[in-house]
Protein backbone atom coordinates (compact mmCIF):
# COMPACT_ATOMS: atom_id res chain seq x y z
CA UNK A 1 0.00 0.00 0.00
CA UNK A 2 1.43 3.38 -0.84
CA UNK A 3 2.06 6.46 1.58
CA UNK A 4 -0.45 7.87 0.06
CA UNK A 5 -3.24 5.35 0.68
CA UNK A 6 -2.12 4.94 4.25
CA UNK A 7 -2.79 8.27 4.99
CA UNK A 8 -6.07 8.05 3.14
CA UNK A 9 -6.97 5.04 4.74
CA UNK A 10 -6.14 6.51 8.13
CA UNK A 11 -8.23 9.68 7.59
CA UNK A 12 -11.13 7.97 7.01
CA UNK A 13 -10.85 5.13 9.90
CA UNK A 14 -10.24 8.41 12.20
CA UNK A 15 -12.63 10.98 10.40
CA UNK A 16 -14.76 11.63 12.72
CA UNK A 17 -12.06 12.14 15.50
CA UNK A 18 -10.20 14.44 13.06
CA UNK A 19 -13.13 16.62 12.28
CA UNK A 20 -14.21 17.03 16.39
CA UNK A 21 -10.23 18.25 16.66
CA UNK A 22 -10.41 20.79 13.92
CA UNK A 23 -14.29 21.85 15.63
CA UNK A 24 -12.56 22.75 18.31
CA UNK A 25 -9.50 24.65 17.05
CA UNK A 26 -12.30 26.15 14.39
CA UNK A 27 -14.39 27.38 17.11
CA UNK A 28 -11.28 28.97 19.20
CA UNK A 29 -10.29 31.00 16.06
CA UNK A 30 -13.60 31.72 15.43
CA UNK A 31 -13.93 33.25 18.89
CA UNK A 32 -11.23 35.08 18.68
CA UNK A 33 -12.04 36.90 15.53
CA UNK A 34 -15.26 37.51 16.44
CA UNK A 35 -13.89 39.09 19.41
CA UNK A 36 -11.52 41.03 17.58
CA UNK A 37 -14.63 42.10 14.89
CA UNK A 38 -16.36 43.81 17.11
CA UNK A 39 -14.82 47.15 19.74
CA UNK A 40 -17.28 46.71 22.00
CA UNK A 41 -18.50 43.74 24.21
CA UNK A 42 -20.97 40.93 23.43
CA UNK A 43 -23.78 41.64 24.50
CA UNK A 44 -25.99 38.20 26.87
CA UNK A 45 -28.28 37.98 23.74
CA UNK A 46 -25.85 37.91 20.66
CA UNK A 47 -23.74 35.08 22.80
CA UNK A 48 -26.97 32.90 22.81
CA UNK A 49 -27.33 33.16 19.12
CA UNK A 50 -23.68 32.23 18.34
CA UNK A 51 -24.52 29.16 21.18
CA UNK A 52 -27.92 28.17 19.71
CA UNK A 53 -26.45 25.68 17.59
CA UNK A 54 -24.02 24.74 20.04
CA UNK A 55 -27.04 24.55 22.54
CA UNK A 56 -29.07 22.31 20.18
CA UNK A 57 -26.16 19.38 19.86
CA UNK A 58 -26.07 19.75 23.63
CA UNK A 59 -29.39 18.78 24.16
CA UNK A 60 -29.45 16.02 21.88
CA UNK A 61 -26.67 14.50 24.00
CA UNK A 62 -28.46 15.00 27.45
CA UNK A 63 -31.88 13.68 26.26
CA UNK A 64 -29.92 10.62 25.59
CA UNK A 65 -28.15 10.23 29.14
CA UNK A 66 -31.35 8.84 31.16
CA UNK A 67 -32.71 5.70 28.79
CA UNK A 68 -28.76 4.71 27.83
CA UNK A 69 -27.83 5.47 31.50
CA UNK A 70 -30.93 3.04 32.61
CA UNK A 71 -30.56 0.70 30.38
CA UNK A 72 -27.27 0.00 30.34
CA UNK A 73 -26.58 -0.34 33.73
CA UNK A 74 -29.65 -2.72 34.01
CA UNK A 75 -28.52 -4.61 31.23
CA UNK A 76 -25.00 -5.36 31.90
CA UNK A 77 -25.97 -6.09 35.60
CA UNK A 78 -28.89 -8.30 34.38
CA UNK A 79 -27.01 -10.33 31.83
CA UNK A 80 -23.66 -10.85 34.41
CA UNK A 81 -23.52 -14.00 36.66
CA UNK A 82 -24.12 -12.36 40.10
CA UNK A 83 -21.14 -13.92 41.30
CA UNK A 84 -18.92 -12.38 38.42
CA UNK A 85 -20.46 -8.98 38.60
CA UNK A 86 -19.57 -8.80 42.52
CA UNK A 87 -15.97 -9.35 41.39
CA UNK A 88 -16.30 -6.81 38.88
CA UNK A 89 -17.93 -4.50 40.53
CA UNK A 90 -15.64 -4.10 43.26
CA UNK A 91 -12.40 -3.95 41.09
CA UNK A 92 -14.47 -0.54 39.63
CA UNK A 93 -15.04 1.05 42.65
CA UNK A 94 -11.07 0.48 44.27
CA UNK A 95 -9.65 1.69 41.05
CA UNK A 96 -12.41 4.87 41.53
CA UNK A 97 -11.57 5.50 45.25
CA UNK A 98 -7.84 4.34 44.62
CA UNK A 99 -7.40 7.33 41.50
CA UNK A 100 -9.74 10.25 42.91
CA UNK A 101 -7.59 9.62 46.34
CA UNK A 102 -4.51 9.99 44.65
CA UNK A 103 -6.00 13.09 42.44
CA UNK A 104 -6.72 15.04 45.49
CA UNK A 105 -3.89 14.35 47.14
CA UNK A 106 -1.67 15.24 44.24
CA UNK A 107 -3.47 18.36 43.99
CA UNK A 108 -3.10 19.39 47.85
CA UNK A 109 0.80 18.74 47.06
CA UNK A 110 1.45 21.18 44.08
CA UNK A 111 -0.97 23.18 45.76
CA UNK A 112 1.34 23.60 48.83
CA UNK A 113 4.67 23.79 47.23
CA UNK A 114 3.39 26.23 43.91
CA UNK A 115 1.62 28.14 47.00
CA UNK A 116 -0.30 30.17 44.17
CA UNK A 117 -2.07 32.25 46.29
CA UNK A 118 0.75 33.87 48.21
CA UNK A 119 -0.17 37.22 47.07
CA UNK A 120 -4.08 38.71 47.40
CA UNK A 121 -2.82 41.63 45.23
CA UNK A 122 -5.64 41.81 42.47
CA UNK A 123 -7.18 38.64 43.56
CA UNK A 124 -10.12 41.75 45.49
CA UNK A 125 -10.41 43.12 41.73
CA UNK A 126 -11.68 40.12 40.59
CA UNK A 127 -15.57 40.56 39.50
CA UNK A 128 -17.54 38.78 42.00
CA UNK A 129 -20.36 36.70 39.96
CA UNK A 130 -23.47 34.60 40.83
CA UNK A 131 -24.90 33.95 43.83
CA UNK A 132 -24.51 31.06 46.17
CA UNK A 133 -26.67 28.97 49.09
CA UNK A 134 -25.52 29.04 52.85
CA UNK A 135 -24.88 25.09 53.59
CA UNK A 136 -22.86 23.15 56.21
CA UNK A 137 -20.77 20.00 55.03
CA UNK A 138 -23.08 17.58 57.16
CA UNK A 139 -26.43 18.83 55.16
CA UNK A 140 -23.93 18.39 51.80
CA UNK A 141 -23.53 15.12 52.84
CA UNK A 142 -26.46 14.00 54.31
CA UNK A 143 -28.46 15.50 50.91
CA UNK A 144 -25.94 13.11 49.06
CA UNK A 145 -26.63 9.39 50.57
CA UNK A 146 -30.43 11.15 50.63
CA UNK A 147 -30.51 11.13 46.92
CA UNK A 148 -29.12 7.89 46.72
CA UNK A 149 -32.94 6.65 47.83
CA UNK A 150 -35.29 9.08 45.72
CA UNK A 151 -38.48 9.12 46.73
CA UNK A 152 -40.21 9.48 43.40
CA UNK A 153 -38.43 7.80 40.45
CA UNK A 154 -40.10 9.93 37.79
CA UNK A 155 -39.17 12.76 39.86
CA UNK A 156 -35.45 11.98 40.28
CA UNK A 157 -35.09 12.16 36.01
CA UNK A 158 -35.64 15.86 36.45
CA UNK A 159 -35.19 17.54 40.34
CA UNK A 160 -32.64 16.55 43.35
CA UNK A 161 -33.27 17.08 46.81
CA UNK A 162 -30.79 19.78 48.89
CA UNK A 163 -31.51 20.88 52.55
CA UNK A 164 -31.67 24.74 52.99
CA UNK A 165 -31.17 26.77 55.64
CA UNK A 166 -33.17 29.81 57.02
CA UNK A 167 -31.75 32.20 58.99
CA UNK A 168 -33.48 33.94 61.92
CA UNK A 169 -35.32 36.93 61.19
CA UNK A 170 -33.50 40.19 62.37
CA UNK A 171 -34.97 41.30 65.87
CA UNK A 172 -34.05 42.48 69.47
CA UNK A 173 -33.23 38.85 70.57
CA UNK A 174 -31.39 37.95 67.30
CA UNK A 175 -27.60 38.08 68.28
CA UNK A 176 -24.86 38.65 65.66
CA UNK A 177 -23.39 35.33 66.89
CA UNK A 178 -26.87 33.50 65.92
CA UNK A 179 -26.89 35.08 61.98
CA UNK A 180 -23.45 33.68 62.09
CA UNK A 181 -24.24 30.37 63.61
CA UNK A 182 -25.65 28.28 60.83
CA UNK A 183 -26.16 25.32 62.86
CA UNK A 184 -28.65 27.30 64.73
CA UNK A 185 -30.97 28.21 61.25
CA UNK A 186 -34.16 26.39 60.54
CA UNK A 187 -33.69 23.99 57.93
CA UNK A 188 -36.18 22.35 55.42
CA UNK A 189 -35.80 20.68 52.22
CA UNK A 190 -36.56 21.28 48.56
CA UNK A 191 -36.20 19.64 45.37
CA UNK A 192 -33.81 21.97 42.87
CA UNK A 193 -33.55 21.37 38.90
CA UNK A 194 -30.97 18.89 37.84
CA UNK A 195 -31.51 14.94 37.25
CA UNK A 196 -30.37 12.83 39.84
CA UNK A 197 -28.02 10.89 38.52
CA UNK A 198 -27.31 9.18 41.83
CA UNK A 199 -30.69 8.07 42.65
CA UNK A 200 -31.24 6.39 39.58
CA UNK A 201 -28.40 4.65 39.37
CA UNK A 202 -28.41 3.39 42.57
CA UNK A 203 -32.25 2.18 41.07
CA UNK A 204 -31.05 0.71 37.66
CA UNK A 205 -28.53 -1.10 39.84
CA UNK A 206 -30.91 -2.95 42.05
CA UNK A 207 -33.15 -3.77 39.34
CA UNK A 208 -30.41 -5.63 37.45
CA UNK A 209 -29.75 -7.45 40.59
CA UNK A 210 -33.20 -8.68 40.32
CA UNK A 211 -33.23 -9.20 36.90
CA UNK A 212 -30.16 -11.81 37.30
CA UNK A 213 -32.05 -13.33 40.70
CA UNK A 214 -34.92 -14.29 38.33
CA UNK A 215 -33.25 -16.11 35.79
CA UNK A 216 -35.73 -17.31 33.09
CA UNK A 217 -38.57 -15.35 34.39
CA UNK A 218 -36.44 -12.35 34.13
CA UNK A 219 -35.33 -12.76 30.75
CA UNK A 220 -38.03 -10.92 28.64
CA UNK A 221 -37.52 -7.58 30.91
CA UNK A 222 -33.86 -8.40 30.28
CA UNK A 223 -34.56 -8.71 26.44
CA UNK A 224 -36.27 -5.39 26.77
CA UNK A 225 -33.30 -2.94 28.53
CA UNK A 226 -31.09 -4.64 26.32
CA UNK A 227 -33.16 -3.70 22.54
CA UNK A 228 -33.66 -0.19 24.48
CA UNK A 229 -29.80 -0.07 25.41
CA UNK A 230 -29.07 -0.77 20.96
CA UNK A 231 -31.02 1.90 19.99
CA UNK A 232 -30.05 3.93 21.78
CA UNK A 233 -26.56 3.50 20.52
CA UNK A 234 -27.71 3.20 17.09
CA UNK A 235 -29.61 7.42 17.61
CA UNK A 236 -25.84 8.18 19.80
CA UNK A 237 -23.99 7.28 16.67
CA UNK A 238 -26.26 9.86 14.70
CA UNK A 239 -25.73 12.58 16.99
CA UNK A 240 -22.27 11.87 17.42
CA UNK A 241 -21.86 12.76 13.47
CA UNK A 242 -22.91 16.31 14.60
CA UNK A 243 -20.69 17.03 17.63
CA UNK A 244 -18.03 18.70 15.35
CA UNK A 245 -20.51 21.47 14.35
CA UNK A 246 -21.88 21.63 18.03
CA UNK A 247 -18.50 21.52 19.51
CA UNK A 248 -17.65 25.05 16.99
CA UNK A 249 -20.25 26.49 18.47
CA UNK A 250 -19.85 26.13 22.05
CA UNK A 251 -16.27 26.75 22.38
CA UNK A 252 -16.85 30.38 20.37
CA UNK A 253 -19.43 30.98 22.59
CA UNK A 254 -17.60 30.32 25.60
CA UNK A 255 -14.88 33.00 24.43
CA UNK A 256 -16.90 35.01 24.05
CA UNK A 257 -18.09 35.59 27.08
CA UNK A 258 -14.87 35.86 29.00
CA UNK A 259 -14.61 39.31 29.60
CA UNK A 260 -10.82 40.07 30.08
CA UNK A 261 -8.51 37.70 29.04
CA UNK A 262 -5.77 39.42 30.75
CA UNK A 263 -7.55 38.26 34.43
CA UNK A 264 -6.39 34.75 32.76
CA UNK A 265 -3.08 35.73 32.65
CA UNK A 266 -2.36 38.26 35.46
CA UNK A 267 -4.45 37.70 38.54
CA UNK A 268 -5.44 34.06 38.28
CA UNK A 269 -2.68 32.83 36.26
CA UNK A 270 -0.59 30.75 39.04
CA UNK A 271 -4.19 28.93 40.16
CA UNK A 272 -4.82 28.23 36.75
CA UNK A 273 -1.23 27.03 35.76
CA UNK A 274 -1.35 25.03 39.14
CA UNK A 275 -4.86 23.35 38.63
CA UNK A 276 -3.62 22.64 35.08
CA UNK A 277 -0.48 21.23 35.85
CA UNK A 278 -2.07 18.68 38.50
CA UNK A 279 -4.17 17.67 35.56
CA UNK A 280 -1.85 16.58 33.18
CA UNK A 281 0.39 14.83 35.52
CA UNK A 282 -2.96 13.16 36.81
CA UNK A 283 -4.23 12.07 33.44
CA UNK A 284 -1.76 11.55 31.58
CA UNK A 285 1.41 10.50 33.59
CA UNK A 286 0.15 8.43 36.47
CA UNK A 287 -3.47 7.33 35.19
CA UNK A 288 -1.57 6.11 32.12
CA UNK A 289 1.69 4.28 34.46
CA UNK A 290 -1.27 2.75 36.07
CA UNK A 291 -3.11 1.29 33.32
CA UNK A 292 0.17 -0.29 32.30
CA UNK A 293 1.07 -2.02 35.16
CA UNK A 294 -2.52 -3.71 35.23
CA UNK A 295 -2.56 -5.04 31.33
CA UNK A 296 1.48 -4.71 30.68
CA UNK A 297 0.21 -2.72 27.27
CA UNK A 298 1.34 0.68 26.86
CA UNK A 299 -1.62 2.99 26.94
CA UNK A 300 -0.76 5.29 23.70
CA UNK A 301 -2.60 3.33 21.04
CA UNK A 302 -6.16 3.06 23.91
CA UNK A 303 -5.89 6.81 24.34
CA UNK A 304 -5.61 7.48 20.57
CA UNK A 305 -8.16 5.53 19.90
CA UNK A 306 -10.36 7.51 22.46
CA UNK A 307 -9.71 10.70 20.83
CA UNK A 308 -13.51 11.33 19.96
CA UNK A 309 -14.00 10.64 23.12
CA UNK A 310 -11.45 13.26 24.37
CA UNK A 311 -12.45 15.75 22.31
CA UNK A 312 -16.38 15.78 23.06
CA UNK A 313 -15.68 16.15 26.64
CA UNK A 314 -13.56 19.54 25.80
CA UNK A 315 -16.09 20.86 24.01
CA UNK A 316 -19.33 20.05 26.34
CA UNK A 317 -17.70 20.15 29.26
CA UNK A 318 -19.96 17.45 30.45
CA UNK A 319 -18.44 13.84 31.01
CA UNK A 320 -22.39 12.71 30.97
CA UNK A 321 -22.81 13.83 27.80
CA UNK A 322 -19.88 12.35 26.79
CA UNK A 323 -20.80 9.27 27.56
CA UNK A 324 -22.25 7.73 25.09
CA UNK A 325 -19.45 8.68 22.51
CA UNK A 326 -16.83 7.09 25.02
CA UNK A 327 -18.78 3.60 25.22
CA UNK A 328 -18.51 3.85 21.79
CA UNK A 329 -15.27 4.56 21.73
CA UNK A 330 -14.01 1.88 24.30
CA UNK A 331 -16.77 -1.10 22.21
CA UNK A 332 -15.62 -0.59 19.10
CA UNK A 333 -12.19 0.90 18.69
CA UNK A 334 -10.80 -0.38 21.97
CA UNK A 335 -12.55 -3.74 22.05
CA UNK A 336 -13.81 -3.26 25.49
CA UNK A 337 -16.26 -6.08 26.29
CA UNK A 338 -19.89 -4.41 26.22
CA UNK A 339 -21.11 -6.06 29.47
CA UNK A 340 -17.66 -3.98 31.08
CA UNK A 341 -18.31 -1.12 29.22
CA UNK A 342 -21.86 -0.07 29.92
CA UNK A 343 -21.80 -1.46 33.20
CA UNK A 344 -18.29 0.51 34.34
CA UNK A 345 -18.66 3.67 32.45
CA UNK A 346 -22.40 5.21 33.46
CA UNK A 347 -21.32 4.31 37.19
CA UNK A 348 -17.62 5.85 36.18
CA UNK A 349 -19.24 9.12 34.92
CA UNK A 350 -21.59 9.40 37.97
CA UNK A 351 -18.86 9.41 41.01
CA UNK A 352 -15.60 9.08 39.09
CA UNK A 353 -14.58 12.58 38.95
CA UNK A 354 -10.57 12.83 39.04
CA UNK A 355 -10.09 16.08 37.52
CA UNK A 356 -12.52 17.61 39.74
CA UNK A 357 -11.68 16.63 43.13
CA UNK A 358 -8.16 17.50 42.20
CA UNK A 359 -9.72 20.80 41.22
CA UNK A 360 -11.49 21.48 44.35
CA UNK A 361 -8.64 20.67 46.64
CA UNK A 362 -6.57 22.94 44.82
CA UNK A 363 -9.04 25.78 44.68
CA UNK A 364 -10.14 25.75 48.75
CA UNK A 365 -6.22 25.81 49.67
CA UNK A 366 -5.75 28.51 46.89
CA UNK A 367 -8.64 31.00 47.92
CA UNK A 368 -7.48 30.25 51.74
CA UNK A 369 -3.66 31.44 50.78
CA UNK A 370 -5.62 34.72 48.37
CA UNK A 371 -7.24 35.18 51.70
CA UNK A 372 -3.85 35.35 54.21
CA UNK A 373 -5.90 31.92 55.86
CA UNK A 374 -3.27 29.49 57.12
CA UNK A 375 -4.42 25.91 57.04
CA UNK A 376 -2.95 23.78 59.48
CA UNK A 377 -2.76 19.99 59.41
CA UNK A 378 -6.08 18.80 60.58
CA UNK A 379 -7.32 21.70 57.49
CA UNK A 380 -5.81 19.96 54.65
CA UNK A 381 -6.55 16.71 55.90
CA UNK A 382 -10.44 17.97 56.11
CA UNK A 383 -10.10 19.51 52.39
CA UNK A 384 -9.05 15.95 51.01
CA UNK A 385 -11.97 14.14 52.46
CA UNK A 386 -14.22 16.81 51.60
CA UNK A 387 -13.35 17.08 47.90
CA UNK A 388 -13.08 12.96 47.61
CA UNK A 389 -17.01 13.21 48.87
CA UNK A 390 -17.90 16.38 46.84
CA UNK A 391 -16.56 15.22 43.57
CA UNK A 392 -18.21 11.99 43.85
CA UNK A 393 -21.53 14.11 44.15
CA UNK A 394 -20.83 16.28 41.22
CA UNK A 395 -22.94 16.23 38.09
CA UNK A 396 -21.59 15.45 35.31
CA UNK A 397 -22.76 18.72 33.43
CA UNK A 398 -20.56 21.64 32.44
CA UNK A 399 -19.03 23.67 35.94
CA UNK A 400 -21.34 21.26 38.15
CA UNK A 401 -18.19 21.48 40.38
CA UNK A 402 -18.93 24.95 41.49
CA UNK A 403 -21.75 24.35 43.77
CA UNK A 404 -20.08 21.43 45.28
CA UNK A 405 -16.97 23.46 45.93
CA UNK A 406 -19.28 25.31 48.59
CA UNK A 407 -19.30 22.51 51.04
CA UNK A 408 -15.25 21.94 50.06
CA UNK A 409 -14.96 25.93 51.18
CA UNK A 410 -17.07 25.67 54.00
CA UNK A 411 -14.80 22.59 55.46
CA UNK A 412 -12.09 25.01 55.41
CA UNK A 413 -13.80 27.94 57.08
CA UNK A 414 -14.65 30.51 53.90
CA UNK A 415 -17.70 32.13 52.84
CA UNK A 416 -19.34 29.95 50.51
CA UNK A 417 -19.42 33.35 48.43
CA UNK A 418 -15.76 33.07 47.91
CA UNK A 419 -16.08 30.63 45.39
CA UNK A 420 -17.06 33.50 42.86
CA UNK A 421 -13.37 34.51 42.98
CA UNK A 422 -12.69 31.62 40.62
CA UNK A 423 -15.17 31.94 38.12
CA UNK A 424 -13.07 34.01 35.90
CA UNK A 425 -11.33 31.17 34.87
CA UNK A 426 -13.75 28.16 36.40
CA UNK A 427 -15.31 27.54 32.55
CA UNK A 428 -11.97 26.80 30.80
CA UNK A 429 -10.48 24.97 33.77
CA UNK A 430 -13.96 22.53 33.29
CA UNK A 431 -13.16 21.81 30.24
CA UNK A 432 -9.39 20.57 30.94
CA UNK A 433 -10.87 18.46 34.40
CA UNK A 434 -14.04 17.14 32.52
CA UNK A 435 -11.58 15.45 29.84
CA UNK A 436 -9.21 14.39 32.55
CA UNK A 437 -12.27 12.63 34.45
CA UNK A 438 -12.94 11.36 30.97
CA UNK A 439 -9.68 9.63 30.73
CA UNK A 440 -9.58 8.22 34.15
CA UNK A 441 -13.50 6.11 33.03
CA UNK A 442 -11.98 5.26 30.00
CA UNK A 443 -8.81 3.70 31.55
CA UNK A 444 -10.56 2.41 34.16
CA UNK A 445 -12.69 0.21 31.60
CA UNK A 446 -10.02 -1.27 29.78
CA UNK A 447 -7.95 -2.11 33.49
CA UNK A 448 -11.02 -3.62 34.71
CA UNK A 449 -11.89 -5.24 30.98
CA UNK A 450 -7.97 -6.34 31.46
CA UNK A 451 -8.62 -8.13 34.96
CA UNK A 452 -12.17 -9.27 34.25
CA UNK A 453 -11.49 -11.77 31.22
CA UNK A 454 -11.03 -15.23 33.30
CA UNK A 455 -14.99 -14.12 34.45
CA UNK A 456 -15.86 -12.76 30.83
CA UNK A 457 -15.22 -16.35 29.34
CA UNK A 458 -16.68 -18.32 31.96
CA UNK A 459 -19.87 -16.43 31.38
CA UNK A 460 -19.65 -16.27 27.50
CA UNK A 461 -18.90 -20.83 27.87
CA UNK A 462 -21.97 -20.72 29.92
CA UNK A 463 -24.13 -18.69 27.81
CA UNK A 464 -22.91 -21.03 24.29
CA UNK A 465 -23.62 -24.17 26.49
CA UNK A 466 -26.78 -23.02 27.45
CA UNK A 467 -28.01 -21.95 23.91
CA UNK A 468 -26.39 -25.19 22.63
CA UNK A 469 -28.70 -27.03 25.13
CA UNK A 470 -31.80 -25.20 24.01
CA UNK A 471 -31.14 -25.99 20.55
CA UNK A 472 -30.73 -29.86 20.95
CA UNK A 473 -34.44 -29.41 23.00
CA UNK A 474 -35.65 -28.29 20.50
CA UNK A 475 -34.41 -30.53 18.12
CA UNK A 476 -35.87 -33.55 20.17
CA UNK A 477 -39.28 -32.04 20.78
CA UNK A 478 -39.23 -31.67 16.58
CA UNK A 479 -37.98 -35.33 16.40
CA UNK A 480 -41.09 -36.22 19.01
CA UNK A 481 -43.83 -34.21 16.57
Amino acid sequence: MRPGQRVAQCLRGNLLTTLTVLGVLSGVAVGFVMRSAKSSPWTAREIVYVQFVGDLFLRMLKALIIPLLISSIVAAIGSLDLSLSYKIGARAIVYYLTTTVMAVIEGIILVLIIHPGRSDEGVDKIKREGTSRNVTTADTLLDLIRNIFPPNLIQATTHQYRTVLIPPKPGPNVTEEMMKNLLGWEMRGEFTDGTNVLGLVAFAVVLGIAIGKMRERGKPLLDFFEALGTAMMSITNWVIWISPIGVLFLVASKLLEMADFGVIIGQLGMYFMTVLLGLFIHGFILLPILYTIATRKLPFRFLANMGQALATAFGTASSSATLPVSMNCLEELNGVDVRVSRFVMPIGATINMDGTALYEAVAAIFIAQARGIHLGFGHVVAVSITATFASIGAAGIPQAGLVTMVMVLDTVGLPAEDVTLIIAVDWLLDRFRTLVNVVGDSLGAGIVNHLSRTELDKMTRAQHIQAGNGKSDANVAEVHL
